[in-house]
C-alpha cells in the first residue's frame, strides 16, 4: 500500500530529496479468542436524556471484530445501538440477555453497576 502525505507526521514539507518522512502506522490489534475475553456488561443513564443503554465494555481485539460483535448483538435483540470507542452500546435494558448471548458465543462476562 502506497504511503500517502496525509499520514505523514511531525513534518510539513521538506526541501531535502532523501529526508525520510514519518508516518502514523496503525496498529492492528489482534483479536483475542473469546474464551480469554472478559466483558463487562453495563446499564448506563449518564447523559442520555434519561434513556437506558446497555453498555458492553472490556473488548480486546480489532475494530471490525468489534462491529461485528456489536452487529450480532443488535441483531439478537432486535434493537439499535452503536461501537464507538472500544465500546458497543444497545439502546434498552437488555444486560441479562446481552450476557447469555455473549457467554453463549464462549465470552466470560461480568455484571458491573446496578
Amino acid at each position: 500500500m502506497a504511503k500517502n502525505k496525509k499520514d505523514r507526521i511531525n513534518v510539513v514539507y521538506s526541501t531535502n530529496p532523501d529526508f525520510g518522512y514519518d508516518y502514523e502506522e496503525e496498529d492492528e490489534q489482534e483479536t483475542l479468542p473469546n474464551n480469554q475475553q472478559k466483558l463487562y456488561v453495563s446499564i448506563d443513564r449518564k447523559s442520555r436524556a434519561g434513556k437506558e443503554v446497555t453498555l458492553i465494555e472490556g473488548f480486546v481485539g480489532s475494530e471490525d471484530d468489534l462491529k461485528d460483535l456489536g452487529k450480532l448483538l443488535k441483531t439478537k435483540c432486535g434493537v439499535g445501538g452503536s461501537v464507538k470507542d472500544g465500546e458497543v452500546l444497545i439502546q434498552g435494558n437488555f444486560r441479562d440477555k446481552i450476557i447469555s448471548i455473549l457467554e453463549n458465543e464462549g465470552y466470560q462476562t461480568k455484571r458491573k453497576g446496578g
